[in-house]
């Protein structure tokens, strides 16, 4: 009798018994789990690669290699994950491009290298925040989609209990612990997916200011050297 309890309140038991509705819920929830479980991995090895193809770049950047030559590199065998290649690639080829036209006027190359970089940014920008308003939209709702799973499941209980004549522990406690699986699983969906985003957001805030005082310090060396050239 005993070990026929203790079957009937077991975790797959209780989640075979569970109602459809409950179950549905909790399918929905393991759904977003393991979709935001993928999504966190995947933006993981993203940033862990953009934040390691930024050093290595700003190693060779400032290791007082000619841009010309560093260009030509970049060009020929392109990273398509390095971030701050896509956006020396597009500062100096703007560069490039404006400097050789007669006539050039300083500023308006500089301006021209400005909105290059300020899109190759905004790009990369787009890249970093891939996928977080759905590891958001996890967090946030998870826990409300569990609760309710567990208040139908709750419901479902005492609609049984109306209809037994005596009332006791052992009749109550399956319809209730299946009831609040959905919202452990809710809670178990969301709490990864809220710590991912909020560390996943602020790597990705680094990266972009790092990208901008790159972009900065690019635009002053290529400052210099256009009029270094006029004179």
């Amino acid at each position: 009798m005993e070990a026929n309890a203790v079957d009937q309140m077991s975790m797959w038991s209780l989640i075979s018994n569970a109602s459809l509705v409950v179950q549905f819920v909790m399918l929905i929830l393991v759904g977003a789990s393991i979709t935001s479980w993928v999504i966190i991995f995947q933006r993981s090895q993203l940033l862990r690669t953009a934040r390691n193809s930024l050093n290595v770049f700003e190693d060779r950047f400032w290791s007082g290699i000619d841009l010309s030559k560093l260009y030509r590199q970049v060009n020929s065998d392109p990273d398509p994950d390095s971030g701050v290649e896509q956006i020396f690639r597009a500062g100096f080829k703007e560069f490039s491009r404006l400097s050789q036209q007669q006539g050039a006027n300083p500023e308006s190359v500089m301006d021209g290298v400005a909105r290059s970089m300020r899109v190759a940014i905004s790009h990369e920008e787009e890249k970093l925040e891939q996928s977080l308003p759905f590891l958001a939209t996890v967090g946030s709702t998870s826990p409300y989609i569990g609760l309710f799973g567990t208040v139908w499941g709750i419901m479902n209980s005492f609609r049984g209990l109306a209809q037994v004549q005596q009332a006791t522990l052992a009749t109550v406690a399956p319809g209730i612990a299946e009831a609040l699986i959905a919202t452990a699983i809710g809670l178990f969906a969301a709490i990864p997916a809220v710590i991912a985003y909020n560390r996943f957001s602020a790597r990705g805030e680094n990266l972009i200011a790092r990208y901008y005082t790159f972009a900065d310090e690019f635009q002053a060396i290529l400052h210099r050297k256009v009029h270094s050239n006029e004179d």
